[in-house]
């Protein structure tokens, strides 16, 4: 199977998330952020069972390597092991990154989320672990109500340790302001609601993408 591209070169980071559409849907989403270009896509179940999620994950797979881009199950190492080349998404709370990575091996993408400057930088202390972080969330977003947004000066501070790992900014970001997160000095960003409510998807996922590049 071909290799998809590195992450250092992703701009874009989908996640299908059951909080915003039903999982009914979610072989027809997959289908629209591919076809807008999204370079990575997540799948995010959070009050499903692991079954669940695998019969997502399951459902997903293969349109992502049709479209040779990696597939990230959110949270659930049992689901993602349980399906071929699935890499997982950690949070600062969840599976100890290096126990993550001695149970997923060598080659499987590990993803972990930061809410403040010391985590990314801890995040990169772990880049012989890790296949990218993310940080977040940028600003106040419905998917996580209860974080305190770390605002444009955490993504200003980040982007001037120029990491050597991918990383990704997510968070409440949306057309009208994803200028404003590249120009503090992201990579790549995720959209989550601003995607999945959207009336076309794919054309949100482009106008997001050509924003970053």
């Amino acid at each position: 199977m071909k290799r998809p591209p590195p992450l250092s070169a992703a701009k874009f980071y989908a996640i299908l998330d059951t909080g915003y559409a039903p999982a009914e849907r979610f072989v027809e989403l997959a289908q629209a952020v591919l076809a807008g270009g999204a370079d990575i896509v997540q799948v995010r179940a959070k009050n499903s069972t692991t079954a669940q999620r695998i019969k997502l994950l399951q459902a997903v797979a293969p349109l992502c390597a049709a479209a040779n881009v990696p597939l990230i199950c959110n949270d659930d190492l049992t689901a993602a092991l349980a399906v071929e080349n699935v890499g997982l998404h950690i949070g600062q709370d969840d599976l100890p990154a290096r126990d993550a990575r001695l149970a997923l091996g060598p080659d499987r993408l590990l993803g972990l989320s930061t809410h403040s400057f010391a985590q990314a930088q801890n995040a990169l202390a772990l880049g012989d672990v890790l296949s990218y972080f993310a940080v977040g969330p940028v600003f106040k977003t419905g998917t996580k109500p209860d974080y305190v947004p770390v605002g444009l000066e955490l993504v200003k501070r980040v982007a001037a340790l120029n990491p050597s790992l991918p990383w990704f900014c997510i968070g409440g970001i949306h057309q009208t302001n994803a200028a404003q997160v590249r120009s503090a000095g992201a990579r790549a960003i995720v959209a989550v609601s601003e995607v999945i409510r959207a009336s076309n998807p794919a054309n949100v996922v482009k106008a997001l993408r050509q924003t970053m590049e």
